[in-house]
């Protein structure tokens, strides 16, 4: 195989996932609907007429909805257009929330004071809008009292109240019994 005809394997698809619109000589419907620079529609327009008046006043034709009949092309800073949707992006991402699960670990020995700590804990967990997760560790003989385990979860539940939903209830998983807590949804707290 000669170096000319060696291609890298996914170069095909990584041109098919960035879909940029088609600009100046790349469109090519017979006519277009065209917007013009102030955001007025100029009416529908042979696409050699519209590339004409975007080299009159110095801007790219491009294709921004090329499913509609006819395509709409707009009369725009095509360079200027690309680093606000990338700026855009970057907004989004920036707006996006994470959600973390932080972890309180119990064992159900675990004396009413250090509860009561736990449960602040949780609180400000969920103040902060991150997912609790509630975790009762049995060691040895602790298992065949799974019961105290729930208790405290129980209680733990009803002292925080309607401060969160249980996203899971209290349910063994091997030596350990967990449940989930979530914070409410911002519409719900208002």
């Amino acid at each position: 195989m000669s170096p000319k005809t060696f291609r890298p394997l996914g170069k095909k698809k990584k041109e098919q996932e960035i879909k940029e619109p088609r600009i100046n000589d790349a469109i090519r419907a017979r006519e277009v609907r065209l917007i013009d620079q102030d955001g007025e529609q100029a009416g529908i327009v042979p696409s050699r007429q519209a590339l004409a008046m975007a080299e009159e006043v110095g801007l790219d034709l491009v294709e921004v909805a090329p499913n509609a009949r006819p395509p709409v092309c707009k009369l725009l800073d095509y360079g200027k257009y690309k680093y606000e949707q990338k700026q855009k992006a970057k907004e989004a991402r920036r707006n996006a929330s994470h959600i973390q699960v932080k972890e309180v670990k119990l064992r159900p020995k675990t004396d009413e004071h250090d509860i009561q700590t736990k449960v602040r804990h949780i609180r400000r967990f969920l103040a902060d809008g991150d997912k609790a997760k509630v975790t009762i560790m049995f060691r040895g003989r602790e298992i065949t009292h799974a019961d105290r385990g729930r208790r405290i979860l129980d209680r733990i539940k009803a002292e925080i109240g309607e401060d969160a939903n249980v996203e899971m209830g209290p349910r063994m998983e091997g030596r350990t019994m967990i449940m989930i807590m979530a914070p409410l949804a911002k519409k719900e707290k208002e």
